[in-house]
């Protein structure tokens, strides 16, 4: 098995938004703000190589949307999909598998694109598409709370490709079991990896930077929060006791973390890329 980031691009969310109750003062210490209070965020994939199958877990959010979509959410950089698979060798046509930990636009919006006639078609044309079965049916039947995240042009157009594979529980035939958490959306699914003798979860959205990782640090866009806050206590613990490495997919500083237990708390003990924390 071999690992490979997966930078996608980069945007920006309001602060006050990505912390929830969480005063300014103490989530800008680590996630500084712009003018506009916007944090800037990563949308990095994981690319896993395993045998004949190249697995994608999410996709970012596509070119697809208009300008004014776009707008709200003040790219940056120079990063895309196409780009960081070619710099690895890979080629959206190999993909055999996308793994969608949920489907918030900025998490599946890069599996589906506009053709030249206008019409939306999978991206990745040789791929199977996963997600979880709950999750699926809360997406597609979105409440007004996350309506404005569950696309129906990222979504449907998955169904309509006959790529879709639900799944029902914490195992997958994709070679990792996951976890799944329920405070930030029904049935997110985090991917836990086993790569030459480490453990690595793919945190997704229940931290998405490692400035998240204090435990009542959570998203203003979580549903159900307190829940958010259990998951976190529980899964943060057993990390550090398991020596688990987080993979950031928001942090565009901090891609792979170890995690140290402190006074006030599990907090970043080091910050790696995975080049080099697994250089041979």
């Amino acid at each position: 098995m071999k690992l490979y980031a997966i930078e996608t691009g980069h945007f920006k969310l309001d602060g006050g938004a990505m912390f929830g109750v969480v005063p300014k003062a103490l989530w800008q210490k680590t996630n500084p703000a712009d003018a506009q209070n916007r944090i800037e965020m990563a949308a990095r994939s994981l690319l896993i190589e395993d045998g004949n199958r190249l697995i994608l877990i999410d996709t970012g959010m596509g070119n697809k949307q208009s300008d004014k979509f776009f707008g709200h959410y003040g790219l940056w950089g120079d990063h895309s999909l196409d780009r960081s698979l070619k710099t690895h060798g890979f080629h959206r046509d190999d993909i055999t598998d996308v793994f969608f930990t949920h489907l918030h636009f900025d998490h599946c919006g890069g599996a589906i694109v506009r053709n030249p006639k206008g019409f939306y078609e999978p991206a990745f044309k040789n791929a199977r598409f996963w997600s979880h079965k709950d999750h699926w049916k809360w997406a597609t039947e979105p409440n007004v709370r996350e309506k404005a995240s569950f696309l129906p042009e990222n979504i449907l157009p998955i169904e309509e490709s006959g790529q879709l594979n639900l799944l029902d529980s914490h195992h997958t035939p994709l070679g990792f079991d996951v976890l799944l958490v329920d405070g930030h959306t029904e049935k997110q699914m985090l991917p836990l990896l086993k790569y030459k003798g480490k453990r690595i979860l793919f945190a997704a959205d229940l931290i998405p930077t490692a400035g998240h990782l204090p435990i009542p640090y959570v998203m203003g866009y979580d549903t159900r929060p307190l829940l958010s806050l259990q998951e976190k206590e529980k899964i943060l613990g057993d990390a550090v006791k398991e020596d688990t490495l987080l993979f950031l997919e928001h942090d565009p500083h901090h891609m792979l973390v170890s995690l140290i237990q402190t006074e006030k708390g599990v907090r970043m003990k080091e910050s790696f890329t995975l080049t080099d924390y697994f250089a041979s």
